[in-house]
């Protein structure tokens, strides 16, 4: 009965929590008149996307762009793609040697920004496709709120088996376990989230952050990014970017597990707070249905799918998620523990053909 109280409790807490932050996130409006944005995307092979997120870019309404696209020593079609679009709104650089203690998106972002023309700087990967209004709404959200940075996270395509199974749960763990509402109020770097997918800036206060030389080593700069703005007093926000943006992160079961093992080590696989996360989902989101038929169960059951079908509507997450929401955890926690335990043993992280110690 304890047990079953409690884990029912574990399954409460982040429902709770997620009502409050819904109904404080919200898509931007556009902003008022014409406002001038630097949008600068690093491409390091991807032929595949390049030319779809740039025409996604060069689409955009409501605003005066710059387009600028960082060339990472690509050794597919991206060179060749680029060239061929005749806009002059679209500038190409060509990538250098990677320096030492750099990762290879932070040095490429870092040298985007001493190139950009204006104010507002927009960094977006290059598998992201902005609707024709994106650029507008993230203008707006920083017209409208007092920080130096802000950031969204795009509606994830999901296809394959590891894909729909894990990716939703990067809007579950932010929404359930994220108070919104204390980081829209406390400027300390623990509140710091967003996604390293898409990103707008103020270009001063980019500066006076450090900018990406500020996590020159880091390999998720989601969480790195918005905790360097708020170490240098620079208050950051998040807005939902469902509407505005969408992006297929991985294209196979081994890229989730790489992309993810690479991030984790800078987000949940750490040694002390990783036990404690694995009490949290696991107790509230696995545990109730080990615990099957009690009553509570039945209620820690409800609450925890229940949560998981409001993320699903809200943000256009697959249904088979939701069903197999306690498989996902576990995924989750053994993608975390795989980190850990890498981490440990000093193997690095490989990602675009580059090799990284991980960050812990």
């Amino acid at each position: 009965m304890i047990l079953a109280f409690t884990t029912c409790a574990l399954a409460a807490l982040p429902l709770g929590l997620a009502l409050d932050n819904l109904r404080r996130l919200h898509t931007p409006a556009p902003a008022q008149g014409t406002p001038s944005i630097s949008v600068l995307i690093p491409a390091r092979n991807e032929a595949a996307n390049i030319y779809a997120a740039t025409s996604c870019v060069l689409a955009s309404h409501g605003v005066d762009i710059d387009l600028c696209v960082l060339d990472d020593g690509s050794t597919d079609e991206t060179p060749s793609i680029l060239a061929a679009i005749a806009d002059p709104r679209l500038r190409i650089l060509k990538g250098s040697t990677l320096p030492a203690g750099w990762s290879g998106k932070q040095y490429a972002c870092a040298r985007l920004a001493e190139a950009a023309r204006h104010d507002l700087l927009v960094f977006v990967d290059a598998d992201v496709r902005l609707a024709p209004d994106a650029l507008a709404r993230m203008a707006g959200f920083m017209q409208s709120n007092d920080v130096g940075l802000a950031s969204g996270f795009p509606r994830q395509i999901t296809i394959g088996w590891a894909e729909w199974l894990l990716l939703p749960m990067i809007h579950f763990l932010v929404i359930g376990y994220l108070p919104i509402g204390m980081m829209q109020r406390d400027p300390s770097p623990k509140f710091g989230a967003g996604c390293g997918q898409l990103f707008i800036a103020r270009a001063e206060d980019y500066r006076t952050a450090g900018g990406h030389a500020a996590i020159r080593a880091s390999l998720h700069d989601g969480i790195t990014l918005p905790r360097a703005f708020r170490r240098a007093g620079i208050m950051t926000g998040l807005f939902d970017a469902t509407e505005l943006a969408s992006c297929r992160m991985y294209d196979s079961s081994r890229g989730v597990w790489e992309g993810l093992t690479k991030n984790a080590t800078e987000g949940m696989a750490k040694p002390l707070a990783l036990p404690v996360r694995t009490i949290l989902l696991a107790g509230g989101h696995v545990l109730p249905f080990l615990l099957l038929p009690a009553p509570l169960a039945v209620a820690g059951c409800g609450l925890s799918l229940g949560l998981r079908a409001i993320l699903a509507v809200r943000f256009k997450q697959p249904w088979q998620s939701v069903v197999l929401h306690p498989l996902g955890i576990l995924a989750l926690l053994t993608v975390q523990y795989a980190a850990l335990i890498r981490a440990a043993r000093g193997v690095q992280a490989t990602w675009r053909g580059r090799a990284y110690t991980a960050q812990g």
